[in-house]
């Protein structure tokens, strides 16, 4: 018979061995669990997942053409804009070295392609409908020796304006938009790193719709005050949206202008508005986007209606009576939406990234503006932060650069 000392002893590592024993068994049926569940998730490959699933990784758009991608282009579900001030010394020889380097990184990242010199070329394999769209503002277009359209220079000063440098002006625009965040995110870097010798970083704005498969594709997008935001846009691939949008005009012809403002949107006062309130100040039901005289959406506004007593349906003030006018100004809203760090006790700190392009800037954005900085019942909750205006030049071939219509 052991010795007490010496049974306990024995006890304990008899104890100790069941426990390791029970341990690695329960171990082990945990592990065959992990590698029966690891091999049930394996088996279904991105060839075998469900078809109603949305997969949009692999799709590209086109990047050589007549015109540059990312204007008639359905618009992404996530945009990135990046305006940049050229060095001192950068004369037309270096715009010609900058815009070839960046064409050829670009051509390369919307395809799927690494940059030539990426540092992390696995996260250009998935393009997700990546587009890379530039615009050169007045500086670049005078250190390059062209002539600049008449329109290309800071807008007039409106009342509504508050406007702040580091959302205004820029001599070399970017917009890098996409359905996936990492894949515009990357590519943003990747040119980023091409202009460093070139240009500073003047502002960056990060946007928002839709993520891809939300809803229908052709869908107007809302805006954070949630409205439509868009009906009217003429519809890309047709002769209107060619006559709105494309400029005949030197070295420009096949671009058109872009307006970039950053129009901040008090969402906090907003709420304190009611319904009734809110659709009388846009001049659209906000429920589906109907005019206040409709029923749906694309039904044409009948600004003569009166209610019984007299008074126009679609008020005076209203959004879409004031932007109308005659209906000879149309633009093409390309809108994003940005929503940050609020500040201060505030809710939201939000808005809108608004896009607008248009043959002539001067001729069809500026009178439209005008009439909204006169009687525009939004500017209550609405203030511009930010302004820029860029000529987008038009596209290249295989082999050319974007801008050599002006530097060659």
């Amino acid at each position: 018979m052991p010795a007490p000392s010496e049974g306990a002893r024995s006890r304990r590592i008899g104890s100790t061995r069941r426990q390791f024993l029970l341990g690695g068994a329960v171990a082990g049926v945990g592990a065959v669990a992990a590698v029966g569940a690891d091999l049930a998730l394996n088996r279904q490959s991105p060839e075998s997942a469900p078809a109603s699933v949305p997969m949009n990784g692999d799709e590209t758009v086109p990047f050589f053409g007549a015109h540059q991608a990312g204007i008639d282009t359905a618009a992404q579900a996530h945009g990135v804009f990046v305006a940049l001030d050229l060095h001192a010394d950068v004369d037309r020889a270096a715009l010609t070295r900058l815009m070839r380097l960046l064409t050829d990184d670009a051509a390369r990242l919307t395809q799927g392609t690494p940059a030539l010199a990426d540092s992390e070329p696995e996260l250009a394999l998935a393009p997700a409908r990546l587009t890379v769209t530039f615009g050169f503002g007045p500086g670049f277009v005078g250190r390059a020796g062209g002539e600049a359209p008449r329109w290309l220079a800071p807008l007039p000063a409106f009342r509504v304006d508050r406007l702040r440098p580091e959302f205004s002006d820029g001599d070399l625009l970017l917009q890098i938009a996409g359905d996936d965040p990492l894949t515009v995110a990357h590519a943003t870097r990747m040119l980023l790193k091409d202009a460093r010798g070139f240009a500073d970083l003047r502002w960056t704005q990060q946007g928002f719709r839709r993520a891809y498969g939300t809803e229908r594709p052709g869908t107007t997008m809302r805006n954070l005050f949630g409205q439509v935001d868009g009906t009217t846009n003429p519809q890309p691939g047709t002769a209107d949206f060619d006559d709105v949008v494309w400029t005949g005009d030197g070295w420009l012809a096949g671009g058109t202008g872009a307006v970039i403002r950053r129009i901040r949107m008090d969402l906090d006062k907003w709420d304190r508005l009611d319904r009734s309130g809110r659709d009388a100040s846009v001049g659209r039901t906000l429920a589906n986007g109907a005019p206040l005289t409709g029923t749906g959406e694309f039904d044409e506004p009948d600004f003569d209606a009166q209610t019984a007593i007299g008074f126009p349906v679609i008020p005076q003030f209203a959004h879409i009576r004031r932007a109308r006018g005659d209906g000879s100004e149309r633009i093409f809203r390309r809108a994003y939406n940005y929503d940050e760090r609020p500040l201060g006790a505030e809710v939201s700190e939000s808005g809108l990234i608004f896009v607008s392009l248009q043959a002539d800037i001067d001729r069809q954005f500026t009178p439209m503006q005008q009439r909204l900085d006169d009687l525009d019942l939004l500017n209550e909750w609405t203030t511009p932060i930010g302004s820029a205006v860029f000529a987008i030049p038009p596209g290249c071939r295989d082999g050319g650069f974007i801008g050599d219509t002006l530097l060659t």
